[in-house]
């Protein structure tokens, strides 16, 4: 039974980043989304409210973390959890640096505004992640 429970709770959590995904409207202030859905190509930047932009950039990264780790520890346990939080610590502080250094120089280098706001607002890193820990754990195994 503890099995199908773990089973249960991580689709429960994959459910979850998919109401943040689909909620991200409502919940969130990204001008940039709407800015990427119609003609970026022909058109600025728009304005932002930097210090808004970057509470909800934040705050959805965090959702998104949170659930992302606890999917890698209930699959992995907490042989991955230190390496897993310092990685999306470091990656948040990495790509949100050069996110808004890029907006304050006004930069029109839409594609790299785009990959960069694409990392941080959806959970990316655990589709990265999980074939990496799972791949590594098979790795220990054999070992052994």
């Amino acid at each position: 039974m503890q099995k199908y429970l773990k089973y249960g709770v991580v689709f429960l959590l994959f459910i979850s980043l998919i109401i943040i995904r689909a909620y991200a409207p409502v919940l969130f202030y990204d001008p940039l989304m709407e800015y990427f859905k119609n003609d970026y190509l022909y058109k600025g930047i728009p304005s932002l409210n930097k210090s808004l932009y970057f509470r909800d950039l934040f705050f959805r990264y965090t959702l998104n973390s949170i659930f992302s780790i606890s999917i890698l520890y209930i699959i992995f346990g907490k042989k991955f959890l230190k390496f897993s939080f310092l990685f999306y610590t470091i990656a948040f502080l990495v790509l949100s640096s050069v996110l808004f250094f890029i907006l304050k120089e006004g930069e029109t280098n839409y594609q790299l505004i785009f990959y960069i706001r694409r990392f941080l607002v959806h959970p990316i890193f655990l589709l990265l992640l999980l074939p990496a820990f799972y791949k590594k754990n098979e790795i220990d195994k054999e070992e052994v």
